[in-house]
């Protein structure tokens, strides 16, 4: 057992030292080249959020953006130096300080701009990189009322404290843009300047209305809405994903297209061409005519609650599927946040629970009304078996919502079980990468 500590202990020194390097050696970058940053955090939708800023973005300018969610004290200065993740191998970590360090002392060519997203699994997460990062424009895209992650914060309010501490790292003009729907921010910027918003609400710079879900051939095929911002009214479309989420990634990159003066007709177009994030509500052919919504990368109760009433909004001919697994790291919050996903998923046609947490969300669609014929329950390492199970049994015209967290439920397996070209799934699913795929 000694040993073991020792050992953890050597390996937390060990990635402390690399983290310090890499950052010195991305500082060092930064002060150099001097590009415009773009940092993004939130509790829901930081990725596609991400997404569809550097889409918008690249449009008009050089930029770079953080790959998949690299978005912790190593990604941030991975993205920055142009390295990739070493995972385990301490001699690519060693190779990425060497590299890390001539780019940092020989700089080449260099975006002028640069799309970071920011995570907070811990207290002091933003605020560590934050401080030497300081951004130009600060997205924040949703302050819910119970975050992941809460499981390692002393509450709720302690997430949105961190989430927030990005704005006080701003340089100086810098600008703000937050999702004016959410209240938490809206009370949260009163007294800031340089604040753009976005949102459905009246009362938005960048306001959208006229929301819908496209279909081709009787099925989903993505979403649209109208744009209204100082005078001007812009249609957008969004392919190959659903949900209003992936319309305020939208209204994000719009907002900042406002600031940096991006042609909106330009910006609109970026945005229709954009590929769905793989793993976020992202639209799948599936077996025997069935339709997915591939939404596995992780889960959270707003997360969940708004792909329950996206799915619950679509004409479909055929079943309503929700594929739910447990939704990790909220602490004492988890077996209430369960209760409730269950009570908002006792209307679909079929209920799958992949998970022990999830028991409790199985039960709680019970007692809201659903019946014993329409509930299925795997636990841990189920989730390919479930794809596997429930194949056989989709039928044209099914529409199945796949939602849980990474940590432990991995439903891109079962995804893969469902699609109709599991071949692509390096190309089309969340976590593809060999190291993953081992896990």
């Amino acid at each position: 057992m000694t040993r073991v500590y020792e050992d953890k202990n050597t390996m937390q020194f060990l990635k402390y030292i690399v983290v310090q390097i890499l950052t010195w050696e991305a500082r060092l970058l930064l002060l150099q080249k001097k590009p415009k940053i773009i940092a993004i955090t939130g509790s829901v939708g930081k990725t596609t959020t991400k997404d569809a800023i550097f889409a918008v973005v690249t449009s008009a300018f050089h930029a770079r953006k953080s790959e998949k969610s690299f978005n912790s004290e190593f990604g941030v200065p991975l993205t920055i130096l142009g390295l990739d993740t070493a995972w385990g191998s301490a001699w690519g970590w060693l190779h990425n300080v060497c590299i890390g360090a001539y780019r940092a002392l020989v700089p080449g060519a260099y975006p002028a701009y640069l799309v970071l997203e920011i995570g907070a699994d811990h207290p002091g997460d933003i605020s560590n990189v934050a401080r030497w990062l300081k951004p130009d424009i600060a997205v924040i895209t949703a302050l819910p009322e119970i975050p992941v992650h809460v499981e390692y914060f002393d509450s709720p309010e302690a997430v949105v404290r961190e989430k927030l501490s990005l704005f006080s790292y701003l340089k100086n003009g810098g600008a703000i843009v937050i999702n004016s729907d959410d209240e938490r921010l809206r009370t949260a910027v009163k007294k800031l300047a340089h604040v753009y918003s976005y949102g459905f609400e009246e009362g938005a710079l960048v306001h959208a209305h006229d929301e819908g879900v496209r279909y081709e051939h009787g099925k989903p095929s993505g979403m649209h809405m109208r744009l209204d911002v100082l005078g001007s009214s812009v249609p957008v479309v969004m392919n190959g994903a659903l949900g209003r989420p992936r319309l305020y990634a939208a209204l994000a990159a719009l907002t900042v297209a406002q600031i940096l003066d991006i042609d909106w007709i330009q910006a609109s177009q970026a945005l229709q061409e954009l590929p769905p994030t793989p793993g976020r509500m992202r639209l799948l052919p599936g077996v025997n005519g069935s339709t997915i919504i591939d939404d596995s990368y992780n889960s959270s109760p707003i997360a969940v609650a708004s792909a329950l009433e996206t799915l619950y909004q679509l004409n479909a001919s055929g079943r309503k599927v929700a594929i739910l697994g447990d939704m990790r790291e909220l602490g004492s919050y988890s077996a209430a946040a369960h209760r409730k996903a269950g009570e908002l998923a006792a209307n679909v046609d079929l209920l799958v629970t992949l998970g022990v947490e999830s028991r409790v969300l199985a039960e709680a669609a019970k007692k809201a009304g659903l019946p014993e014929k329409r509930l299925r329950i795997y636990g841990y390492e189920e989730s390919e078996q479930l794809g596997k199970d429930l194949a056989p049994h989709l039928k044209e015209g099914d529409i199945v919502l796949v939602k849980g967290s990474q940590n432990r439920i991995r439903l891109e397996r079962a995804v893969r079980e469902l699609m109709v070209e599991p071949e692509k799934a390096k190309e089309l699913l969340v976590r593809q990468d060999e190291e993953w795929v081992k896990r």
